[in-house]
């Protein structure tokens, strides 16, 4: 089989490179996916933690600290494949523990890499199929276990067609812990025992809580950065992609009739894409202001500025100094991204109906009106005037929310249970 899976890694490959390059991903740490390790490096033995991404580096924070506290004796290897999730890994590692890049799918790379970090355990966060690595690690005797896993609906539909595939790599992971009872389901049709699939929760409830976040000495701090006065309310509209930015800065247009005081930053999920957004937003009649450079802006000599965070790690800090957050993704066809992020800073949050990717907890919020969904321009624009125009409104949607986080808390510590079954060499 693994000359089968080398060969649809390379089509991949060679289809994606392309795209690859012209996206401006290619990074220090690509030399790390071809399996170039540091000749000394001795783990002896770690836990190997996968998170792809900054959703899921993230997300596994709370797990690292319990893995530090079951295992103290052993070292962490911390993977992503994406340069912003490394980023956030970074603060996740300890002296000792080694940060890296997963390697690309080939056998030849997969025996390398696991050779060289000779890992114990192998924890993947999310629901990732690397088809070579994963037969590596069980030809190897490597207990591999899934944390917050998920099938998404793109990604049942597209497994139920290569079943003959997917099942027997599915089958070599030990033990999955899924996010919901319809992950579940899904996995058992796909193959996967019973035995071998609990329901967890989602780890992205764990995220840290405040009670009063605008009381934050960095809020104020980001506040000033942007020129906003006690006064002036900002929307933030995080994580967008092509074609919401159109939608966002026209409801800006017509946002600012009746609130005046109102400022836009537009945070693009790709941050490559920013110049492309300084152009559309100068096309409006706006003013493009960059967070990179805008110490060097002169405040009085911006008229009708939009602000755009073309720095990465940062989203997260301007939610903190939002009055209302809309979260991206979502008015068109990608999935939408993270909205316990804004909530748990006390943020009134809309977003719009393409939330596939976080199902499960954009249910939670409707039903519990904890947030505001909305199909188009003109609900974009209705319901944040209406959130705008009540604060009654506003702390309601803000409070459910929280509340909401508090009672889906808990993912983590039950996969910490499951993980301690296993004995680690």
């Amino acid at each position: 089989m693994f000359m089968v899976y080398d060969l649809i890694f390379l089509v991949f490959t060679m289809a994606y490179l392309p795209l690859y390059l012209l996206r401006g991903k290619f990074h220090h740490g690509f030399f790390r996916r071809l399996g170039f390790l540091p000749d000394d490096l001795n783990l002896d033995r770690p836990i190997w933690v996968h998170a792809v991404s900054v959703g899921e580096a993230i997300s596994i924070k709370g797990l690292v600290g319990e893995l530090k506290k079951a295992y103290p004796d052993k070292k962490l290897v911390i993977s992503t494949v994406t340069a912003t999730g490394n980023k956030i890994a970074r603060d996740l590692i300890a002296d000792g523990d080694f940060l890296t890049y997963l390697p690309l799918d080939f056998s030849f790379i997969a025996r390398k890499v696991i050779k060289k970090i000779n890992p114990s355990l192998f924890i993947i966060a999310e629901t990732e199929i690397w088809p070579n690595l994963i037969t590596c690690l069980h030809k190897q005797k490597v207990p591999i276990v899934t944390v917050n896993g998920r099938i998404s609906d793109r990604s049942y539909s597209g497994y139920r067609a290569i079943r003959f595939l997917i099942w027997p790599i599915l089958s070599k992971i030990r033990q999955f812990c899924v996010q919901s009872d319809i992950d579940a389901i899904r996995l058992r049709k796909l193959g996967v025992a019973k035995e071998n699939i609990q329901v967890t929760g989602n780890m992205k409830f764990e995220i840290n809580l405040n009670l009063e976040p605008e009381k934050e000495p960095g809020v104020l701090a980001n506040r000033q950065k942007l020129w906003l006065g006690s006064d002036d309310k900002l929307w933030v509209c995080g994580s967008t992609h092509a074609h919401e930015e159109e939608i966002i800065i026209k409801a800006y247009k017509e946002l600012s009739l009746s609130f005046p005081k109102l400022k836009l930053l537009l945070a693009p999920r790709h941050p490559e894409r920013s110049k492309d957004i300084g152009r559309l937003v100068s096309g409006n009649s706006f003013m493009p202001v960059f967070i990179s450079n805008i110490s060097g802006s002169c405040p009085t000599c911006v008229n009708n500025p939009i602000f755009i965070l073309d720095v990465m790690g940062e989203l997260f800090n301007y939610y903190s100094a939002a009055d209302i957050v809309f979260v991206g993704g979502s008015l068109v066809k990608t999935g939408g991204h993270n909205i316990l992020e804004p909530a748990s800073l006390r943020k009134p949050v809309i977003f719009g109906t393409h939330m596939f990717n976080f199902r499960d907890i954009t249910k939670l919020f409707l039903e519990n009106k904890a947030g505001v969904m909305v199909a188009d321009y003109n609900e974009l624009v209705a319901k944040t005037k209406e959130i705008l125009g009540s604060n009654l409104l506003a702390k309601q949607l803000v409070e459910r929310a929280y509340e909401l986080i508090i009672q889906n808390r808990g993912a983590t510590k039950k996969n910490i249970e499951v993980i301690k079954q296993f004995q680690l060499n």
